[in-house]
């Protein structure tokens, strides 16, 4: 074997060794995600547990928050095999969404690790991300994110053509529930809710209260809330559409009105 093929199996090892030890990293930076959550999990701990040096973290990633977005990227791996696994074209749009909403939130329960992550980066601008991120792991971060948002595009696409969600852009609508459902979930991680007491003599207002935030509750309010945004205007306007139906006894394609708060093809 020429000294020339030698070289390049060499590389291919090393390039080799290299990707098994970026996903060993990865995977020690999830595990302790998952058990301490994002504050906690410190770079020194993520090499200990690798069994590596510290700055061999950063030979392989450019910092933190680039490592933090490849872990995301794990997530969100798992979080697109658990959407596909419930969603059907079949099904009526509205009930997939119901389906896709519920696996999303649960999986934000699960990981309460994930939504922190998620919402991190949501906290920054492009130009802070693209100066904190390499060009090639945006890349693997934008395409793991899109996977989930073309899912949920896709539905809402389909609820327009039935008439059943409102016309907007559904890219941007898919983002707006992805940011939305952070959101709530992130109420849930704080589990906090805050109010004030009643006014008391002289009509004096109250000292603030802290309440518990009922998990079930949060969970529920926030798949209700992704419905009631993909029906948008339709559940204040009344906005009525008209769908072709055949006729038993002609075969004609006849035209019915339904109104939006119809749940044609529901029961599917």
């Amino acid at each position: 074997m020429s000294s020339a093929l030698l070289a390049i199996g060499r590389r291919r090892t090393t390039a080799e060794r290299r990707r098994d030890r970026e996903r060993d990293i990865i995977r020690a930076t999830r595990e302790l995600f998952d058990e301490r959550g994002t504050i906690d999990a410190q770079i020194d701990d993520i090499a200990k547990r690798v069994g590596i040096n510290k700055a061999l973290i950063y030979r392989h990633f450019a910092g933190k928050e680039e490592l933090f977005a490849l872990t995301l990227v794990d997530y969100l791996g798992e979080l697109d095999e658990r959407l596909q696994a419930v969603d059907g074209p079949r099904k009526a749009p509205m009930n997939r969404l119901r389906s896709l909403s519920e696996v999303f939130v649960d999986f934000c329960l699960e990981y309460p690790a994930f939504a922190d992550c998620a919402m991190s980066l949501l906290r920054r601008t492009g130009e802070q991300l693209f100066g904190e991120i390499t060009e090639p792991v945006m890349i693997k971060l934008g395409n793991a994110m899109a996977a989930a948002l073309d899912r949920i595009s896709a539905i809402l696409k389909a609820g327009q053509r039935s008439g059943v969600f409102d016309e907007v852009d559904t890219d941007y609508l898919a983002n707006h529930l992805y940011t939305q459902t952070l959101g709530a979930m992130h109420m849930a991680r704080m589990g906090l809710i805050v109010s004030r007491q009643d006014v008391g003599k002289d009509d004096v207002p109250g000292h603030p209260v802290v309440h518990h935030a009922d998990i079930a509750t949060v969970r529920e309010t926030a798949i209700t809330a992704t419905l009631a945004t993909a029906v948008g205007r339709k559940a204040l306007t009344g906005t009525t559409t008209r769908t072709p139906v055949q006729s038993r006894k002609t075969g004609k394609a006849t035209a019915r009105r339904s109104t939006s708060s119809s749940t044609a093809g529901e029961n599917q």
